[in-house]
């Protein structure tokens, strides 16, 4: 894929730059894959945002992903896709008894590739294999924490991990963001690269096209008044004068995120620290 840019004829195109998706091949989702999404704008159970800044948004269908890749028979693939619902782009495979999945794709997977997942199958872009059997180094994603489970790592564009070693049953997996990680080797994992790997550097270019995206405006908390916001208030330009805080003054920069001591065993290197 590639970015395309437009000419300065209006102030939104000047900065506007997005994927010419050349690479998608089809323009309607295959209808039996697709079921309708209600949106929840932010909110939880009860009605509360518990999300702030979304709602809107253009109405979408939900592309129904095969996250398990358990079928042993070979598939054909047959159109790359855009999914409204995710970064990265979706390919329809058709299996040897006419059955269909939607996958995501890997960058490079093109229209008439041969799909395989198992044992079996060969290192190959876009094949599904347990840990075990893929060479040390490979780029992977879409890899599962738990065998059985679906993928749940490496999902998003342009997102590839890297396997870095094996150790008895397990094995050490470095994540898109730095952590090595220990993962089951019977865990399935494809080969290759997340696509739509230049969506990082796309440029929205407008307010508008990001309310047609469901993200609504965001204020910040120094230009509000003081009823509204710890950090309001002031004669004139002032930064709050204090830590920066959320809007009920609880620290949100800085403070460790992660509590689940149960999975703690299974990171070898924290993210923070540096790769050698």
């Amino acid at each position: 894929m590639a970015l395309k840019s437009y000419r300065p004829i209006t102030p939104t195109l000047r900065y506007k730059q997005v994927s010419d998706k050349k690479e998608i091949t089809a323009q309607e989702p295959f209808k039996p894959l697709t079921e309708g999404i209600k949106r929840s704008s932010g909110r939880n159970n009860l009605g509360r945002i518990t999300s702030r800044r979304r709602g809107g948004g253009h109405k979408r269908l939900y592309r129904i992903i095969d996250w398990k890749r358990q079928s042993d028979l070979s598939a054909v693939v047959e159109t790359i896709e855009y999914d409204p619902n995710r970064t990265a782009r979706i390919a329809l495979i058709k299996f040897e008894n006419g059955k269909h999945a939607y996958i995501i794709a890997p960058n490079g997977l093109k229209v008439g590739d041969v799909l395989n997942a198992g044992e079996k199958a060969e290192i190959k872009l876009g094949n599904a294999l347990p840990l075990r059997n893929i060479p040390l180094n490979t780029i992977i994603n879409n890899i599962e924490l738990k065998p059985g489970k679906g993928a749940q790592i490496a999902r998003s564009a342009g997102a590839g991990a890297e396997l870095v070693a094996k150790d008895g049953k397990l094995c050490q997996v470095r994540l898109p963001s730095g952590e090595v990680r220990l993962i089951s080797e019977d865990a399935l994992a494809t080969i290759g690269q997340v696509s739509n790997i230049d969506h990082m550097n796309e440029s929205s270019g407008s307010a508008g096209r990001s309310r047609w995206l469901g993200i609504r405006p965001s204020v910040r908390g120094v230009v509000m008044n003081p009823v509204d916001h710890p950090l309001g208030g002031g004669e004139g330009r002032t930064s709050g004068g204090r830590h920066p805080v959320s809007p009920w003054g609880k620290n949100c920069k800085g403070a460790k995120t992660r509590n689940n001591k149960r999975t703690d065993k299974f990171i070898v290197r924290r993210r923070q620290k540096k790769r050698a």
